[in-house]
């Protein structure tokens, strides 16, 4: 496969009866999880996989920075702060056709869904008209729309949504007990709040978080214990490594203490317990997949993960390239959602 062939991405495999979503997981239990011998909960968690999902298919997504740097908030990772010197330009607004062309480029790259970034604390209404005009024109290509422009009201989940906005991605980065040593300038539940005004306006849900950050274990578990007790589960959930980026507080400390993020086994059973506990959701490869070696994304994949960022770039940290990612798939025998399946596996259902 040289290039991947792109088709709407559909859910054609509905999760058996009792593969159905808990929302009653303790923080115990889903530390328990983490703490299986490691083979158990990778075999626990393909089981659960397999139940809801092909496994050999994998959705494709591609992200674009529409508004870089500048932001008020002082996220300790993100390269797009006001408050750290990175380097990094702080943007306009990307002009609606612009964007568009770029997810033109992206569909027949492969790409089955669009996510739009905007370095903001929170939308403000005078934007509005120009991002409806993205996410019109982006779901006009047969693409899945997806937007992440930090806080919203009730009302503006109401416009994106009429505009044609399929996905809301908003991550609440890590469990409540750390939150403050990410984060000071945004709290806990301004987070949970945009989830609510989202779900009320009937748009889908992409939250999840960032590990590698310095967080325990129980840290992590906390995260997804959060994630798993929302009153619906997350549509997609995106497991972030974190990218240690030079002029930031998590990135410098990673740097100067020249330590790996997080351990690798640690980073599959972070996904493994994201797909059991989170069994329909899309559990996403995102930030730091470009230091992953092939052996641990398909640790990753053998473990639930069924959803990559592609494109080269994740707003401002790289992202592996086309060929890199076909070479993958083809090493793996994996193909992108709803492409070709044999007649036999649709006959099958």
């Amino acid at each position: 496969m040289t290039r991947f062939k792109r088709r709407a991405m559909t859910q054609t495999h509905a999760p058996q009866a009792n593969n159905a979503p808990r929302h009653d997981w303790t923080l115990p239990q889903v530390e328990a999880l983490f703490e299986l011998p490691f083979m158990e909960l990778v075999f626990q968690a393909a089981s659960v996989h397999r139940a809801g999902f092909d496994p050999s298919e994998v959705q494709l997504s591609q992200l674009l920075s529409v508004k870089t740097g500048g932001c008020a908030e002082n996220c300790g990772y993100c390269s797009q702060s006001a408050h750290f010197k990175t380097g990094l330009k702080a943007e306009k607004l990307m002009d609606a056709d612009e964007v568009i062309a770029r997810a033109r480029a992206a569909r027949d790259g492969g790409a089955q869904r669009f996510c739009m970034g905007a370095a903001w604390r929170e939308l403000k209404d005078r934007d509005l008209p120009r991002l409806a005009a993205m996410i019109g024109g982006v779901k006009a290509l047969g693409l899945e729309t997806c937007a992440t422009l930090g806080m919203l009201t009730a009302d503006q989940a109401k416009q994106l949504k009429d505009a044609g906005l399929d996905y809301y991605n908003h991550n609440l980065d890590t469990g409540p007990e750390y939150y403050g040593d990410v984060v000071s300038t945004r709290t806990y539940q301004e987070r949970l709040d945009t989830l609510a005004y989202v779900r009320d306006a009937g748009m889908s849900t992409c939250c999840g978080g960032i590990v590698g950050m310095g967080e325990t274990r129980r840290d992590r578990a906390s995260l997804l214990h959060q994630l798993a007790t929302l009153p619906s589960h997350p549509d997609s959930l995106p497991i972030n490594g974190l990218v240690p980026v030079s002029g930031t507080p998590l990135g410098d400390k990673i740097l100067r203490d020249g330590a790996k993020a997080i351990d690798s086994i640690e980073f599959v059973r972070t996904i493994a317990v994201a797909r059991i506990v989170c069994p329909r959701s899309m559990v996403r490869l995102s930030a730091g997949r470009d230091d992953m070696s092939r052996e641990l994304q398909a640790l990753c994949f053998l473990a639930g993960a069924n959803s990559i960022f592609v494109g080269g770039k994740l707003l401002t940290t790289p992202l592996p390239g086309q060929d890199e990612d076909s070479a993958l798939f083809q090493a793996l025998d994996l193909r992108p959602m709803g492409v070709g399946r044999t007649a036999e596996a649709v006959a099958a259902e």
